[in-house]
């Protein structure tokens, strides 16, 4: 039997040979992570969206239970107001009647007639998070905390997400959502 002996440049020929990506293969990958990033890009998108109407629901959730106890501690009525804005929605926690404090796009609140701005918060219309109630302001007693009117408050996303807060005479929240189309909140 007769073995071929081949020369070492041959050997290191086919090393090299081996290594490394072709161009068709390198075309194939960038194909499926194209098609795969394509169809991720929807579900992260609502994964965003549901992430945003969550972090202002649970905002605004925590400020009704903040102008309940402030009210209390300073023993003075305190108000919520809600506004439309043309690049968006906003509410304010301030003293005074309801028409008094009204929401700045650039910053905090302006009031006037010795109204006074506690807190602002904005929902500019490209957070895709924008705030619709059945009533203008809510006001909280500092005697009892109690909160009149009572209302719906309602964060509402791009499509059909969107959590409601049902806030009782007695400035409880209930949060839901319908459908249940945020996660963490049960259906209504």
């Amino acid at each position: 039997m007769k073995t071929t002996h081949r020369p070492a440049a041959y050997h290191g020929y086919q090393a090299l040979k081996q290594r490394g990506i072709t161009l068709i293969e390198a075309c194939v990958v960038i194909a499926i992570t194209a098609v795969l990033g394509g169809a991720a890009a929807p579900s992260l998108r609502g994964l965003i969206d549901n992430r945003r109407i969550d972090g202002a629901a649970t905002t605004l959730a925590t400020d009704i239970q903040f102008v309940r106890t402030e009210a209390v501690a300073r023993n003075q009525a305190l108000r919520l107001s809600w506004h439309e804005m043309s690049d968006g929605s906003c509410y304010v926690i301030h003293t005074g009647n309801a028409a008094q404090c009204a929401c700045n796009a650039s910053g905090p609140a302006t009031c006037i007639g010795g109204a006074q701005e506690l807190r602002t918060v904005l929902l500019p219309s490209n957070d895709r998070v924008r705030l619709q109630t059945n009533v203008s302001s809510m006001l909280v007693d500092p005697l009892h905390g109690t909160v009149s009117p009572t209302g719906t408050l309602r964060l509402i996303g791009d499509d059909t997400r969107s959590v409601n807060h049902v806030v009782n005479i007695m400035g409880r929240v209930r949060s839901c959502s319908p459908l249940a189309a945020v996660p963490g909140y049960r259906s209504c």
